[in-house]
């Protein structure tokens, strides 16, 4: 048999898969150069129209099976392979009938207090057994069994921990239906609400909230639905089609559908992955939740109720750099700081990298990230990492265009120029603006920003809000013994020419440098 390593961008996991047989081809998500020692180089994907065939070695022969049940195994390291052994032990040494094998576990064993109990929902320890139960060592669909033996637990979880989309796509259609075959869309959008209901279900269970609420504000609508239908949305139906609106829950999805959803909606072997981890208390070691799941900062000696819940903050905090996902940090609430533009510029100026996040008067909620320092100044600010985003009623996220830079704005105190702050678009017609008048603001787009490409993010063109946070992420900025920012008095000769005129003089002279101009 003819192994070669597949790296799957979405998870990051290497895996063994066996060479394709002649006439097979080779999918765009696994694409491979075959050389003459039967391993593979990778070729991006973007280089579609190269004949992958002309380089397979002369003479081989394969067939388009995942590696079997003992080459599986080998993807986990030995530490590892024995936590599973382990656990598979566990789950197998119920009492069993003589006709029974003892090498093998029921769901009833799986659903066991010591076990998983009330980690998991129900519903989603049903899914994962039957998805178990209906994989041998292969990767194949078997005929029904009531039982898990050991070779298919263990294919089962290296699939879904250390798989290939592929992989994990075999084990999601056996997990959504008892004959392998087509499924409706409907059914994969059950399958999703499932999933991110067992998300919230496990942090919740095992206190690794963090901080943040399991659940949104009352009155707004279940982020539960709104993230699995953004993640359905990912999905590309046969024809080319998206999965946007009930008309579509009828199509048919093939595994050739699903193993590219996976590999689009990379929250969905996340998901998986820390179903497993936290829900199995298996491999919790290579989870890295605090990347996933930010530490929530808030000033203990005060009560303060986020418009974010967990969820929400999952999806939003993946979308930000790396090194900025550890933890949140509160800078400015209306709650707690009141309705007031001139705290807000004092408490975020200078406060690094954050996320502005407003709640409208009719329930919409949207923000922008802030790539940089917010400065007060007349001049846009920020780089191509800034984006826009909306929560409620859908989650989407909207990155840079390249159209023009005008990535941040923040001003107040100007006569000629607007006073507020902004993101994307232009004066007078952002993607998202606050206007120095505190609680107005618009979000203009027709048809879309054009820093951002988003559409209108609020219910209203013009709206109202009563509700504003602005979240700090990553590590706080180093504190500067002297700021170098330019004062009023540095920019502005007419407010010089006030200042002398009521016969007060500006103490600071010679005292400092004035800063270059940005």
């Amino acid at each position: 048999m003819l192994y070669y390593q597949t790296f799957t961008p979405a998870t990051g996991t290497e895996s063994c898969l066996s060479a394709p047989s002649p006439g097979n081809g080779v999918g765009p998500l696994q694409r491979k150069i075959w050389t003459a020692t039967g391993k593979a180089d990778s070729v991006d994907s973007e280089e579609e129209g190269q004949d992958l065939e002309s380089h397979r070695p002369q003479g081989q022969m394969g067939n388009n099976k995942s590696c079997p049940g003992q080459e599986c195994s080998s993807r986990f390291l030995p530490a590892e392979q024995a936590e599973v052994n382990r656990l598979f032990d566990a789950l197998s040494s119920e009492k069993l009938g003589s006709s029974a094998s003892p090498r093998s576990f029921s769901l009833q064993a799986l659903k066991a207090r010591d076990y998983v109990g009330d980690a998991l929902p129900p519903e989603m320890v049903t899914r994962l057994f039957e998805g178990m139960r209906r994989v041998d060592g292969s990767g194949k669909a078997k005929g029904p069994s009531e039982r898990v033996s050991q070779e298919q637990f263990t294919a089962s979880m290296s699939h879904l921990l250390k798989g290939t989309a592929e992989e994990k796509s075999l084990v999601i259609l056996n997990m959504i239906s008892a004959s392998g075959g087509p499924v409706k869309a409907r059914d994969v959008h059950k399958f999703t609400e499932d999933l991110v209901g067992s998300v919230v279900h496990v942090l919740s269970y095992r206190r690794q909230l963090r901080g943040w609420s399991q659940k949104p504000p009352p009155g707004s609508p279940s982020r539960v639905q709104v993230l699995a239908a953004q993640l359905c949305s990912e999905m590309r139906l046969q024809g080319g089609g998206k999965l946007l609106g009930p008309q579509w829950l009828d199509r048919d999805c093939d595994q050739a559908v699903l193993e590219d959803w996976v590999f689009r909606a990379h929250h969905v072997a996340t998901f998986l992955s820390l179903v497993i981890h936290q829900g199995f208390l298996l491999l919790r070691s290579s989870l890295k939740l605090a990347t996933l799941v930010p530490e929530r900062q808030v000033d203990p000696q005060r009560e303060f109720a986020s418009v974010l819940d967990v969820l929400s903050v999952i999806y939003v905090n993946s979308h930000l750099p790396q090194e900025r996902r550890l933890r949140w940090r509160l800078l400015f609430a209306t709650e707690l700081h009141g309705n007031s533009f001139a705290q807000l510029c004092g408490r975020i100026a200078h406060g690094g990298p954050c996320l502005v996040l407003l709640e409208d008067s009719d329930g919409h909620v949207f923000g922008g990230f802030a790539s940089c320092s917010w400065e007060v100044k007349p001049q846009f600010q920020g780089d191509d990492r800034c984006f826009l985003f909306s929560v409620s009623p859908r989650m989407a996220v909207y990155t840079c265009t390249g159209y023009n830079d005008h990535y941040m704005y923040l001003n107040q105190g100007q006569q000629t120029i607007p006073n507020g702050l902004g993101m994307g678009g232009q004066h007078g017609y952002f993607g998202l603006w606050i206007d120095v008048d505190f609680g107005k603001g618009h979000s203009k787009a027709k048809p879309t920003c054009t820093t951002y490409g988003s559409p209108q993010l609020s219910a209203q063109e013009d709206f109202q809000f009563q509700k504003m946070e602005v979240w700090a992420v990553g590590e706080a900025p180093k504190a500067e013994s002297v700021r170098k920012t330019r004062s009023i008095l540095d920019i502005d000769p007419e407010a010089r020419a006030l200042l002398e005129a009521s016969g007060r003089g500006r103490h600071s002279e010679g005292l400092r440098e004035v800063p270059d101009e940005p």
